[in-house]
């Protein structure tokens, strides 16, 4: 189930993990990689395709008030949109490191959207007083980023994250 089908949940922002295809990683890898992340996380809704690939999952983490609906696409609609995104990014002021990360941009033809889900409401309903924290958001990112040889990318600001 999505995110966006909870009522516990209101959507905040979606990141992409962009990467060349040949470097997805198998189902199995990414589902113990983000459970090893944090021992309160829960994984939850793990979809597969026909053969056995992940197309999406729901991380649930408590602790950060938040969950992550993650979700798996590749083709030439990712392809034109790498493009997009490279005229956006060689347009503005880069930091050094970014260089690099824009020429890996290059090479990238999938992607993992990352939906980042505040926790508005517990299981009774009741309004939740404590603080969002965007921390599980940054350890996934930097996750994904490790098992793909990827980059992270917030496409509302094109700007690379982590």
């Amino acid at each position: 189930m999505s995110m966006f089908e909870n009522p516990r949940f209101r959507w905040r922002e979606t990141y992409f993990v962009l990467f060349a295809r040949q470097n997805r990683p198998a189902a199995d890898v990414v589902q113990s990689a983000l459970a090893r992340l944090d021992p309160d996380f829960r994984i939850d809704a793990v979809r597969l395709d026909d053969q056995g690939e992940l197309e999406s999952l729901t991380l649930l983490a408590p602790g950060a008030y938040s969950a992550l609906d993650i979700c798996y696409l590749e083709g030439e609609d990712v392809v034109e949109q790498v493009r997009e995104l490279q005229q956006e990014l060689m347009h503005s002021t880069l930091a050094k490191e970014d260089h690099e990360r824009l020429r890996t941009l290059a090479g990238c033809d999938a992607r993992f959207d990352v939906l980042h889900f505040e926790e508005v409401c517990d299981e009774q309903g009741e309004e939740v007083d404590e603080m969002f924290d965007p921390g599980a958001l940054i350890l996934v990112l930097q996750e994904l980023c490790r098992l793909t040889q990827g980059v992270a990318v917030d496409p509302a600001s094109a700007t690379f994250v982590t």
